[in-house]
C-alpha cells in the first residue's frame, strides 16, 4: 500500500509532470505528452477536499497518462467511459492491489469505509475497487 508521496514520486519516476492549478470544472486532468512526453496532470488543490480525494483524483489521472486513454471533449459517451474505466482500473490496481485488499480484509477490515481509511482512499472508489476485483466491473450502483 502506497502513499500519497508514494504516488507523487512514481509520476515523477514516470516522467509524468504533476501541476497544482486553478481548473475551471472538476477536481483534476491529465493530458497526453508528445512523443517522447508521458503527459502531465493537473490537480486542483481548492477543489480537493481531503488527501484521500488527492490521492484518488491523482491515481487516476497517471492512469490516464500509464494507460494512453485519452479522449476529447467532443468524443461521445461511449468512448469517454471506455477510457475513464481504463484509468480507473489501473489507478485500483496501484492503490490497492488486490493482495492487500485481501490481506485487509484478512486482519478484519471489512466495512467499506474502513478499507477506504485503511488505504487512505475515497470511500466510493473503494466501492468500484471492491466491485472490480469481486464483480469484474465498475458499477457499484448495481451491486454495492
Amino acid at each position: 500500500m502506497g502513499t500519497l508521496l508514494d504516488l507523487y514520486d512514481y509520476a515523477e519516476a514516470e516522467d509524468i509532470a504533476v501541476y497544482w492549478y486553478p481548473l475551471r470544472k472538476g477536481p483534476s486532468l491529465s493530458l497526453p505528452g508528445g512523443a517522447f512526453d508521458c503527459g502531465a496532470v493537473a490537480l486542483d488543490p481548492w477543489k480537493l477536499d481531503s488527501i484521500a480525494m488527492e490521492k484518488v483524483c491523482l491515481g487516476h489521472e497517471v492512469g490516464h497518462c500509464k494507460t494512453g486513454a485519452f479522449y476529447n471533449k467532443y468524443a461521445a459517451c461511449d468512448v469517454r467511459k471506455k477510457h475513464e474505466n481504463r484509468a480507473d482500473k489501473w489507478a485500483i490496481g496501484k492503490l490497492i492491489p488486490a493482495e492487500e485488499l485481501d490481506a485487509a480484509v484478512t486482519a478484519g477490515h471489512t466495512e467499506l469505509w474502513d478499507l477506504a481509511d485503511y488505504f487512505g482512499v475515497t470511500e466510493a472508489f473503494m466501492r468500484k475497487a471492491v466491485c472490480w476485483y469481486k464483480f469484474g466491473n465498475l458499477a457499484p450502483e448495481l451491486y454495492l
